[in-house]
């Protein structure tokens, strides 16, 4: 499961990337992560960001099984489940990022938090879902999925799944409302392990309540408990 990101970008850099209008509401996040509210540019409204609920509401976090349904979307199911083809035909988003972060286990407890980023470093495109509800009251949110694919071969030492990370090439093909489903399909694929990067990090992102530049930065490979490790 992919369950933590990050996207440093300024609003001034977000806006030359996409060529878009940014909000004054956006703030760079170095710790993305279920519930919050973060940005997205969806197929309906592409000349700006939007801010979704990623996978649920606050209220729904407490619900594990609920969440475990909504943070991500497997590749697998879109052919199995008519309601995930459905909004992969009609609502469709991406979700910039320019870093995931991914834990590898090295014993039955002990996990290795790591970063994974385009060689480049650059900004980049994962492929979501976004959907809409009525809370009690009757007021509609927002919220996104993420697309997950099996890893590669660079992804797969430290986790079994990883984003669909879309090629700045197809965004716009991902966005458009002409797009065929053979057309998203073939855009859902695993990136090439050789245009990525991962290395390890500070435990201290394992804490929602972290959230500065910092984060980013390696760090000796230390498990959740601040115990170094050989492993990396």
């Amino acid at each position: 499961m992919v369950n933590r990101y990050s996207l440093a970008a300024t609003a001034d850099q977000l806006a030359e990337r996409y060529q878009i209008e940014i909000s004054p509401a956006y703030k760079p996040n170095f710790n993305a992560s279920p519930s919050q509210l973060l940005p997205v540019i969806t197929n309906t409204g592409p000349q700006g960001l939007s801010f979704f609920y990623w996978g649920l509401a606050p209220q729904w976090a407490k619900n594990k099984t609920i969440s475990e349904k909504l943070i991500n979307a497997r590749t697998e199911l879109f052919g199995e489940k008519p309601v995930m083809k459905k909004n992969l035909m009609q609502r469709r988003c991406l979700v910039p990022a320019d870093g995931f972060y991914g834990w590898k286990k090295v014993g039955k407890k002990a996990m290795i938090p790591h970063r994974l980023v385009l060689k480049s470093r650059e900004v980049f495109s994962i492929a979501g879902l976004w959907d809409e509800y009525d809370d009690e009251q009757g007021e509609s949110f927002h919220t996104f999925s993420i697309i997950t694919v099996p890893s590669n071969e660079l992804t797969a030492a430290i986790s079994e799944r990883m984003p669909v990370i879309i090629d700045k090439s197809q965004e716009k093909k991902w966005l458009s409302g002409d797009a065929s489903e053979a057309d998203l399909l073939g855009i859902m694929v695993s990136l090439a392990a050789g245009k990525m990067d991962a290395y390890t990090i500070s435990p201290r992102v394992n804490s929602l309540d972290v959230n500065d530049a910092a984060l980013l930065l390696p760090a000796p490979a230390a498990d959740q408990y601040g115990n170094l490790s050989l492993f990396d």
